[in-house]
């Protein structure tokens, strides 16, 4: 979850961009009017909100004293430069229209999200700050084990949080996925990211968040049918996905430059009999294989 902080922030910004200048008065009755309001918005812990928007996302909100001490945003053009501010400006607005949420419970429907998100507002301090933290972490197998990480980046996948890091202990960069930590310590000492580090490029050739240095990036070829062509299109797996060829009302054939990973399988299975993989041959293999042994699975159990 994302904290009442930024929260407030983010509902900050997007106020006044949204809107013609507002006095202090007419932003805090707006903010009791929120459905995830905690109360009151003093007028201290207004400009304390703006001081941090400022160092957050480099965004002014500044007071024009000629026009009734009204507030807008200055310079709303360094959203457009940086996709982080906006994406979290997108990723948690809340539509005015959910003003009326608690009175409509049963009709507005919201996924769960992950017990590890309570460690983003520690990761982010610490990311900005370039320290090391400790974290207990529980592995999907095997104990828990303590590990010393100098932060490199977040990534959101899937509804979930992960750190990226040098992991000390294993003398290399690693995920870490939020919900398997069990405890998490800042610390005090503090380290040099890699001046040509890039996490964009890290992940630029995989689905997700698998990455091994010794899988190459291969071109992939998938045959989309019927309404998946249109998914595929509006939404595509991947920014490297072109349509190289198109049967109309049949069939396209999409092709990616990817590694080939566990979650790109896991996503091509997860579309069923809607896709075909075409190349290369080893991927398609692989998905085959994954299918009979589901296929057995199943007829096991019918006997």
């Amino acid at each position: 979850m994302i904290s009442k902080t930024y929260y407030r922030y983010i509902w900050l910004l997007n106020t006044l961009l949204d809107s013609d200048p507002l006095s202090f008065e007419e932003i805090a009755l707006l903010w009791q009017d929120d459905p995830l309001s905690d109360g009151e918005l003093p007028l201290r812990t207004f400009h304390e909100h703006r001081k941090g928007i400022k160092e957050m996302f480099g965004v002014e909100i500044e007071c024009n004293k000629i026009d009734g001490f009204r507030y807008y945003v200055k310079n709303p053009e360094v959203l457009s430069q940086e996709r982080l501010a906006t994406w979290l400006l997108n990723a948690y607005n809340v539509p005015k229209g959910f003003a009326t949420y608690n009175r409509m419970q049963d009709r507005v429907l919201l996924e769960e999200m992950s017990r590890g998100n309570i460690f983003v507002d520690s990761i982010l301090d610490a990311l900005q700050r370039n320290v090391v933290v400790i974290v207990d972490y529980q592995s999907y197998e095997g104990p828990h084990e303590i590990y010393h990480v100098s932060p490199y980046a977040l990534k959101a996948y899937n509804r979930q949080w992960y750190m990226l890091g040098f992991i000390e202990e294993k003398n290399a960069i690693r995920n870490i996925a939020l919900n398997r930590i069990l405890d998490f310590k800042k610390t005090n000492k503090s380290f040099d990211r890699p001046k040509d580090f890039d996490a964009r490029k890290y992940y630029a050739n995989t689905i997700g968040i698998f990455v091994n240095d010794e899988l190459k990036v291969e071109t992939i070829k998938v045959r989309a049918f019927g309404v998946q062509m249109e998914y595929l299109r509006a939404l595509p797996l991947h920014k490297s996905q072109e349509e190289v060829k198109t049967k109309y009302g049949e069939y396209a054939d999409f092709q990616y430059r990817l590694c080939i990973t566990p979650e790109l399988v896991s996503t091509l299975l997860a579309m069923g009999e809607k896709v075909e993989v075409l190349e290369p041959t080893s991927l398609r293999q692989l998905i085959i294989d994954r299918i009979n042994a589901s296929m057995r699975r199943y007829s096991a159990t019918e006997e």
